[in-house]
């Protein structure tokens, strides 16, 4: 059926202007409102206002305008039944073959930084999602545009179709319509929701942007939905699986920990080694020494333009990705060589720039648990104020302390890191035991060669016994850095100052499941 009327009504008017010329030159009537229609008419397009269609004006400031029996009688009757057309007829309700309507800019409203709930209630579309909703449920005669990417491919399909649009791509449109309506109702909720702190519901929605090959294991399906490549730009290799988009987020939340010039290198989203320096490839050196073994098939990151001269050291070894927010020309060419490492730029920030509470979530057997993200260590933050023990530390041993604190933070727990003030010596990493963690720590700083004589001990968690504590000691451990908040806090704290060391408590947990 040849497109012959049109309703368009859009808040974002990209592309709106050329899209309507060409209908126009079709022949195709365009019924509009509001600003819609004046921007048409500015530009030598010609639109009918649609209050002049339905015979009704629009009222209450247009909070009602197109929600009229000609509007959604002309959208949903059934081209094909006879008594729908006869019905239509009798009541003057002419057909509307193309509907192009983008909903007012409520996620874009609540994104704003003070916007009141007034604010956010205007911005609540409902002649918008209800032409399209009507508009997708018939799209077997109704061809309907919620996205302006999609002016060109109705375009196309008209000139080649006479005029008309095929039904593969009315459905293709319709699915749109319900995938967009779907988020934006959930957008709503979530807002309300927590504006009114109910908690009563969560709604997600989100495109799928990659079919992946497969899961954890081969014999798992999986599929990466979201804008992951807003945030990740590959350059180079094969398409990301399942596991290293995993790898790829924990790379990113470990390196914000650190403003200095830092490279970290990572094994099943546990860093194995963090360095930094003013010298990449000397911080390289030191994220590497702390374990030469499992960087194999890792993943690598920094947080500074990645150099030529690093990245001839880092070729020398199997890596999976390597991530950096941009690549020295010399150095990607020499990457590139293989083929089987993907390159990635990081782009901007993976946490929120104006601070707010990032939700997490994560699926769990019959439903989803959710939290606010864990945010970076606060440079601000005074450690000097948490020092528990008789002895405070001295400033070197303040700089390990921090060190080895942004790091464990991005360890499974139970998790133990000792470090010096800009590199880590040994990390022990999802024991069921601290003390286990702590030993495994130990034992891979020894099998580095790595003395950790004066070195830093970080804990995610509080020691529950005194035990773990002096085991850091009796391995050279001279300052400590933990929650604190056990019931026997007076024992470790004891244990500290038996042995001269200084400790600090930050109040904090950060186990990472």
């Amino acid at each position: 059926m040849k497109i012959q009327r049109a309703l368009v009504s859009v808040s974002d008017k990209t592309g709106l202007v050329e899209f309507a010329r060409e209908l126009e030159a079709m022949g195709v009537e365009i019924l509009s409102t509001g600003g819609t229609a004046a921007l048409l008419r500015k530009n030598g397009v010609a639109a009918t206002d649609i209050s002049a269609f339905t015979g009704s004006p629009e009222i209450l400031d247009g909070r009602v305008k197109t929600l009229h029996p000609k509007v959604h009688g002309g959208l949903l009757y059934l081209r094909d039944d006879v008594g729908h057309v006869a019905e239509a007829e009798a009541n003057g309700v002419l057909p509307i073959d193309l509907v192009v309507v983008n909903l007012y800019p409520f996620e874009a409203t609540v994104a704003r930084e003070g916007v009141t709930l007034e604010e956010a209630i205007e911005n609540i579309d409902i002649g918008g999602p209800s032409m399209l909703r009507s508009a997708a449920k018939n799209y077997r005669s109704v061809t309907v545009v919620v996205d302006p990417l999609d002016y060109g491919d109705v375009l196309e399909s008209m000139r080649a179709n006479e005029g008309a649009t095929t039904l593969k791509l009315r459905e293709r449109l319709g699915i749109k319509v319900f995938v967009n309506t779907s988020r934006y109702d959930g957008a709503i909720a979530n807002f309300l929701d927590t504006a009114q702190q109910a908690t009563s519901s969560l709604s997600v929605s989100l495109p799928c942007s990659a079919r992946l090959r497969y899961g954890e294991n081969p014999h798992q399906q999986a599929a990466l939905y979201g804008h992951f490549e807003e945030y990740f730009q590959k350059l180079h290799g094969k398409d990301l699986s399942y596991n290293n988009i995993l790898d790829i987020s924990a790379a990113a939340e470990l390196i914000e920990e650190f403003r200095e010039p830092t490279v970290a290198i990572l094994k099943h989203t546990n860093p194995c080694g963090v360095g930094s320096d003013e010298d990449l490839r000397a911080a390289w050196d030191k994220a590497y020494a702390t374990d030469k073994q499992a960087p194999f098939g890792g993943i690598i990151i920094t947080n500074r333009v990645l150099t030529e001269d690093l990245a001839r050291a880092i070729s020398e070894i199997f890596s999976e990705v390597i991530i950096a927010p941009d690549f020295d020309p010399d150095a990607r060419a020499l990457l590139q060589k293989k083929k089987n490492l993907r390159l990635m730029r990081q782009v901007g920030s993976v946490f929120s720039r104006e601070g707010k509470e990032e939700r997490v979530l994560r699926s769990v057997v019959g439903g989803v648990l959710e939290q606010t993200r864990d945010r970076p260590f606060d440079d601000g933050e005074d450690f000097w104020s948490k020092v528990v023990t008789k002895r405070q530390p001295t400033e070197e041993e303040m700089r390990a302390l921090l060190f080895a604190w942004r790091v464990v933070k991005q360890v499974k727990s139970n998790a133990i890191v000792y470090a010096g003030s800009d590199r880590t010596l040994g990390i022990g990493a999802g024991q069921m035991s601290r003390v286990d963690a702590s030993r495994i720590a130990i034992w891979k700083a020894q099998d580095a060669g790595l003395s950790l004589k004066g070195s830093a001990v970080g804990s995610d968690a509080f020691f529950p016994f005194p035990d773990g504590l002096i085991a850091a000691a009796e391995a050279g451990a001279t300052c400590a850095v933990q929650p604190g908040g056990s019931v026997r806090d007076a024992e470790v704290i004891a244990a500290a100052n038996e042995r001269g060391m200084a400790m600090v408590c930050t109040g904090r947990r950060h186990f990472r499941h």
